[in-house]
């Protein structure tokens, strides 16, 4: 079956998203490089050119086949599409002054096409730096922001469509209205997919992919490889699928037994636990960069994997590898063709690569998102007790608790306080690695804090202060090692952190809660909390969510009580600016 609509590739992390939301839409569509030549997109009713971290003023930037802008195939451009159609049809892209990160206010000014059945003023989310200054000639402008005079134009003669935001990502409210109006009313697309019959295909695939093998897991316990796991039952029955879980010694309070449990009842004849905790802490030592410790991380779970596979005689070509990667993974780590590195993954290191180039690796839910994966488990019968689990990383605790070489003091501004502890953000599509602003009281509205990091440079994140022990200015950032000791003192809040949500109802509001670690307090009590609730569909973007005064008041107390921690801090930043995990 050919797909209705083509998605051009052209490195952005929500390229893969674009697609899925026409799916959601019940139509055919698939994602290809962008320079795909326009003979072979002959026949689609559409193209959508995806975001993208590069500048179209770059020389090896991303390109597309220019005959596709003449070829009368509807065309509509995302973000980085938005400036490249703009580029090549004669229009003036530049440097914005400042960036554009997170919710924005769209004013439409022509309410047909895309737009149509569309209030004039609409919330959207940005993720840019570069602008177009003046639309190609015969274009005319749709909307715009702020800081963004031409946030969408078209040439409707031409049936080309351009937007700055992205209309794919769930906070930009009308986004999926937009993308209708362009696969039906402007492509003409039919309805021809349904995402609920996907399981007898993925089943296929693992039969394919095994041939006569047999499968080997290890399992995390979480939504992923749960899903991936049964999908590889099912698709083998139980005695070609056999199941390790490795205790790293970085997971959470009681997990081990919880996995123990649930697998067995999911119907594994072979199922075995891996105490490999003394291994990871003793080579995470010293690790105190967040792409370091994911490397360490990632190596020697091939060489527990290597060594258990050994011991079992799993590497006699009898077996092949089954994991439960999901689609986002891929994507961070740079997995598309011209997308930027954000972070590596646990299973996308060189180790993992290697199994991949070796065709010894199975991975049923490579093209799925979390909401994707979920849907699939209901179908499968899964108990919602494993279902319903907010996602845990694969590196476990170990990302969640932040480690340091030097000594260094916060910085006063207007603001707030730069700390002097660095996290994770996507900002252009692109990582960056940055300071934090705390501040000292909650804003006013949410959209404040995407302002302070649009406006103040060098920031990707902005905290909250809910409960010091002394003075913000008066905590110091230490030396400080992925150790034991901490490890506990976070295991404890993260438990704590959990029982509060599940009693108070709030986790039934949020997609997951982080709770980090940071190196930032006194001799006494070196460490502090972040709390990190986020509301999300697929990982992709999140929303920070505030949770109820009372609650946080009672949680940063009891909170405060473990011996250690300096202070409380609550995380109000978006994703983008900021990643869900701070490494």
């Amino acid at each position: 079956m050919i797909p209705q609509i083509t998605v051009l590739d052209a490195g952005g992390q929500y390229c893969h998203l674009i697609a899925r939301r026409v799916r959601n839409l019940g139509v055919h569509a698939e994602v290809a490089p962008s320079e795909t030549p326009a003979s072979a997109l002959a026949g689609r009713k559409g193209i959508i050119i995806s975001g993208g971290p590069a500048s179209v003023h770059d020389p090896d930037n991303p390109a597309i086949d220019a005959a596709l802008l003449h070829s009368g195939i509807p065309v509509l451009g995302i973000c980085y599409g938005h400036q490249l159609m703009a580029h090549l049809l004669g229009g003036r892209v530049q440097k914005g002054e400042q960036g554009e990160y997170g919710f924005a206010q769209l004013e439409i000014s022509a309410g047909d096409s895309i737009f149509a059945s569309l209030e004039r003023r609409q919330q959207v989310w940005m993720s840019h730096f570069d602008v177009v200054i003046e639309p190609p000639e015969g274009f005319d402008v749709l909307g715009r922001t702020e800081t963004c005079a031409i946030a969408a134009m078209a040439s409707p003669a031409r049936r080309l469509y351009t937007v700055q935001f992205h209309p794919e990502v769930a906070h930009t409210p009308g986004g999926n209205t937009i993308l209708a109006n362009f696969v039906f009313g402007v492509c003409g697309c039919r309805r021809d997919w349904d995402p609920a019959g996907q399981i007898r295909a993925i089943e296929d695939q693992i039969r394919a992919a095994a041939g006569s093998r047999n499968i080997f897991f290890f399992v995390s316990g979480g939504v992923d490889s749960t899903v991936a796991y049964t999908l590889c039952l099912r698709a083998l029955g139980p005695d070609r699928v056999h199941g390790t879980y490795v205790d790293t010694g970085l997971m959470r309070e009681g997990e081990t037994e919880f996995v123990r449990r649930n697998f067995e009842a999911l119907g594994a004849s072979s199922f075995a636990v891996e105490d490999a905790a003394g291994e990871f802490l003793g080579a995470l030592e010293n690790a105190t960069d967040p792409e370091e410790k994911r490397h360490v991380i990632g190596q020697l779970f091939v060489r527990v994997q290597e060594r258990i596979l050994e011991s079992e005689h799993f590497l006699d070509g009898a077996w092949i590898l089954g994991q439960g990667t999901i689609y986002p993974d891929t994507i961070e780590s740079g997995g598309s063709a011209k997308a930027d590195l954000i972070k590596t993954h646990h299973n996308r290191v060189a180790g993992i690569r290697k199994l991949i180039e070796q065709g010894r690796i199975v991975e049923p839910l490579a093209s799925f998102y979390k909401d994707e994966v979920r849907a699939i488990g209901r179908e499968l019968g899964i108990h919602p007790a494993m279902l319903e689990r907010h996602p845990f990383p694969g590196p476990g605790l170990a990302i969640r608790c932040l480690c340091s070489s030097e000594s260094a003091e916060p910085r006063r501004i207007e603001a707030g306080w730069i700390l002097p502890v660095k996290s994770v953000g996507v900002q252009g599509d692109a990582r960056t690695y940055r300071p934090v602003l705390a501040l000292e009281k909650f804003p006013d509205s949410e959209e404040e804090a995407a302002r302070l990091i649009n406006r103040i440079a060098g920031v990707n994140r902005v905290i909250v202060a809910v409960h010091v022990w002394q003075p913000v200015s008066q905590l110091r950032c230490a030396p400080a090692r992925l150790t034991r000791g901490r490890l506990d003192r976070l295991r404890r809040a993260d438990a704590i952190v959990r029982r509060v949500s599940r009693e108070s109802g709030f986790d039934a509001a949020i997609w997951q809660f982080p709770v980090v670690l940071i190196p930032f307090g006194t001799v006494e009590k070196p460490d502090s909390i972040v709390l990190r609730p986020i509301d999300s569909v697929d990982g992709m973007t999140a929303r920070a969510v505030r949770m109820p005064g009372a609650v946080l008041e009672s949680l940063a107390g009891e909170l405060a009580q473990i011996p250690g921690i300096a202070a409380i801090f609550y995380d109000l930043t978006n994703k983008p600016p900021a990643t869900i995990e701070w490494e």
